[in-house]
């Protein structure tokens, strides 16, 4: 009988088998490490309508956080600056800078008929997901645990993933984020070395007990 294969071909299926399957490994891989947050949302930084340093003004200056992002003690959102909060220093401070022009074109008058300035969003969260500002900073969260050394930072970018991994592993083991209160918006706090006993302490006297379970976050 005519052979129409050489034996060799017998091995195809095996080798068809294998390669099928170093393929998936491979797109499941790829999928894994390079589409999670880690990669596409850590290091996102958009320009915005004004050049704002946080560098210059939380860092060289010191402003605290709450003069701009004054809700963020009170609700669940930080709000932005209105532009009576930035014309407020600037109507006296490089009030005829050009950089800051789009500042006093929004800012109009005065009188409240202009137009808000469009600040671009750099911390998104997806819509449901449920994130309370004020209760982690009730706890002790400080804002450098999720925001970075912002008063480092000429344009604020992200520096964590912001994921769902990511806030439940806090979630699950809360004390090396913890600081004092008062501590919060301190950006250059470091933790002393008897931290690890503060923060049962704190876990303790607050009866923290941060949500692990779907409910926690989506409502």
């Amino acid at each position: 009988m005519t052979v129409l294969f050489p034996k060799w071909t017998n091995r195809v299926p095996a080798f068809l088998a294998l390669g099928a399957g170093a393929g998936a490994l491979f797109v499941v891989f790829v999928v894994s490490f390079w589409f999670s947050p880690k990669h596409t949302d850590v290091g996102y930084q958009p320009f915005q309508p004004v050049a704002y340093s946080h560098k210059l003004h939380a860092g060289e200056l010191g402003m605290d956080c709450r003069y701009c992002h004054r809700n963020v003690e009170l609700g669940s959102h930080a709000s932005i600056p209105d532009n009576d909060t930035c014309m407020g220093c600037h109507k006296q401070i490089k009030k005829d800078s050009v950089l800051l022009q789009p500042m006093r074109d929004a800012y109009g008058d005065g009188t409240g008929d202009g137009e808000a300035m469009p600040w671009i969003k750099v911390h998104l969260l997806p819509e449901y997901a449920y994130f309370n500002h004020a209760a982690h900073l009730r706890a002790g969260v400080g804002c450098v645990s999720c925001h970075g050394q912002v008063n480092q930072m000429v344009e604020v970018m992200q520096v964590e993933p912001l994921s769902m991994s990511w806030c439940l592993d806090c979630h699950r083991n809360p004390a090396p984020h913890l600081r004092p209160t008062e501590e919060v918006f301190n950006m250059e706090w470091f933790p002393p070395r008897d931290h690890a006993e503060f923060a049962q302490r704190m876990i303790e006297e607050k009866r923290l007990a941060p949500p692990v379970d779907c409910s926690g976050c989506h409502r």
